[in-house]
């Protein structure tokens, strides 16, 4: 078993990468531990939270103990099936800040500025704007990967936008075009009624090529010979085998399996790899390390009026929505029902949004539990860019077992202020006119939950992650110790090998880190096939001319 490229991971950034060094003439294999993700848990949109708690679909891996979140074990999705984490996810596209990608640039990861990575986010994407506004000169429209918009037919989408008004903030047709900042619709990676996950949108039509395949198997190390990767060792049924790469091999297996493979093949921190018997090919300390995520609470309403989808909340209710959807692929279950967003500042001086909210017309847990006491709302919300930096480390020498995650959540004392200032903000932005016909009591955290202590106990004890990590492999210049790969995502210290994925990233992105996943995987892909990267673009962002001296 051999071709030109070995990808290891059919996830958001695999499949892009497959589909596109395929489709330039070279073989390709992708290697999968994860099977087919076929059926309506993983394509009906609204099913959700169903495959992300499935082992089927699932890695289903818990972090450490978090000593600053009342030492909670908080769960780790990661997609294990075709598609990856894009089979499972809540199908949230956010490109993310223009000056993300700039401080990518300043933090070493030379050529992916705003005005480099652009292109590739256009060149990826067929946007449709469902009537809703947005700026059509910022996005694409002839990628395989479609974006869309949900109908908000329901009065409180419009409300939570209204309310943003009402409060202050700035409003925006497209967040993911010219103005990222205030309060407007959410764009979701659905098309037709049916999740569209990186394997619908680009691994199946690579797959129909004859120069590309995909084989399941437990990748357990990259096999190295005299410095440079020429293959990957699997295991399936039981037995070892290699799959060679007659050029590169290439790791895109999500910020907690990349790293991992890596130091299971000898590549990481020395000291770390000896502790586990594994003999060192290239010393390099950043790998697994600068391992970051979003935290967020929902901050729950409970409504007056019964237009929430709490009335469907029942078997009947599930039943009627899941058969419209089977029969028609339209419905309320062809929405991810995320249909408003916002991104707001959280203090003067923050130069771009460092606060993003989901809206949900329903109170209910991301996991599918406990819909709250009748009819609500809830918004989610989280600081965007936390100060706290976690780990990924091996717990042995065998591929089999699960990595360590340790996140170390809230270890600043920034994090804590951050996620009070987002409470008070929500709570403002729900007291507005706009909310007044459908608001009734606070649910969580509740009106008597007022004081700096009283607030943090609650977010100790409630935090959750958005499911985010990335990181654990920082791109960067040759020259910095702590970088994992260059800015063309070649590991630095090895010949023939090379990560890409959310790992990579130097400093998490605003919002949903799905679109940037695969921003990657088409951006490297050029990188790859030695090809002159895309004319870099000239659009200026908007940033707010108020930002030094007002928080909205």
């Amino acid at each position: 078993m051999e071709a030109d490229f070995v990808i290891v991971g059919a996830g958001s950034a695999g499949c892009a990468m497959a589909y596109r060094l395929s489709g330039a003439g070279a073989s390709v294999l992708v290697i999968e531990h994860g099977g087919t993700d076929a059926g309506p848990f993983i394509q009906m949109p609204a099913a959700l939270s169903y495959p992300m708690n499935m082992s089927r679909y699932d890695w289903g891996y818990l972090s450490e103990p978090e000593p600053h979140l009342n030492n909670r074990r908080l769960v780790c999705p990661r997609g294990k099936v075709i598609g990856g984490s894009s089979s499972i996810n809540g199908m949230v596209y956010v490109r993310g800040h223009a000056m993300d990608f700039d401080t990518w640039s300043e933090m070493g990861a030379d050529g992916w500025a705003y005005a480099d990575v652009l292109p590739y986010f256009k060149r990826m994407e067929t946007w449709h704007d469902g009537g809703h506004g947005g700026d059509a000169s910022w996005r694409g429209t002839d990628g395989p990967l479609h974006v869309t918009r949900g109908p908000r037919t329901n009065p409180l989408f419009k409300a939570f936008v209204d309310a943003g008004k009402q409060a202050g903030y700035e409003v925006t047709g497209d967040y993911n075009g010219e103005k990222q900042e205030g309060f407007g619709p959410m764009e979701q990676t659905v098309w037709k009624g049916r999740r569209w996950s990186a394997a619908n949108a680009y691994l199946k039509p690579a797959l129909k090529r004859e120069n590309c395949d995909i084989l399941r198997g437990l990748a357990a190390r990259v096999v190295m010979d005299a410095g440079r990767a020429t293959g990957v060792e699997i295991i399936r049924g039981g037995k070892a085998e290699v799959i060679r790469a007659r050029r590169e091999v290439i790791i895109a297996a999500s910020s907690i399996n990349s790293p991992k493979l890596l130091m299971l093949s000898g590549i990481g921190p020395a000291a770390h790899l000896a502790e586990h018997g594994i003999a060192v090919v290239a010393d390099r300390p950043g790998v697994g390390a600068n391992l970051q995520d979003h935290l967020e609470l929902y901050i729950q309403q409970a409504a007056i009026q019964p237009v929430t989808l709490y009335k469907y909340w029942n078997l009947l209710g599930k039943a009627a929505i899941g058969a419209q959807w089977l029969f028609t692929k339209t419905g309320l279950g062809a929405s991810n029902q995320f249909e408003s967003a916002a991104f707001i500042r959280s203090q003067p001086g923050v130069p771009y949004p460092d606060i993003q909210y989901h809206f949900l017309p329903i109170a209910v847990r991301y996991d599918g539990q406990a819909a709250a006491e009748g009819h609500g709302f809830q918004a989610h919300v989280g600081p965007m860019r936390s100060p706290s930096r976690g780990a990924v480390t091996l717990r042995s020498d065998r591929p089999e077992d699960a990595p360590v995650i340790r996140f170390n959540y809230m270890s600043h004392e920034k994090d804590w202020a951050d996620f009070r200032t987002c409470i008070r903000l929500t709570r403002e932005i729900f007291g507005q006119d706009a909310f007044k016909p459908y608001a009734g009591k606070e649910i969580q955290p509740g009106a008597a939950v007022q004081s700096d202590e009283e607030l943090n106990a609650f977010i100790a004890e409630h935090a959750e992650s958005a499911y985010h990590p990335c990181g654990s492999c920082r791109m960067g210049r040759a020259s910095d110790r702590n970088a994992v790969v260059d800015g063309q995502g070649r590991v630095i210290g090895v010949e023939g090998l090379r990560v890409a994925d959310s790992s990579i990233f130097p400093q998490i992105t605003n919002g949903n880190l799905n679109a940037p996943s695969i921003m990657v995987g088409e951006k490297m892909s050029d990188h790859i096939l030695g090809r002159d990267p895309l004319p870099r673009a000239n659009d200026i962002p908007w940033i707010n001319p108020r930002w030094e001296a007002s928080q909205r």
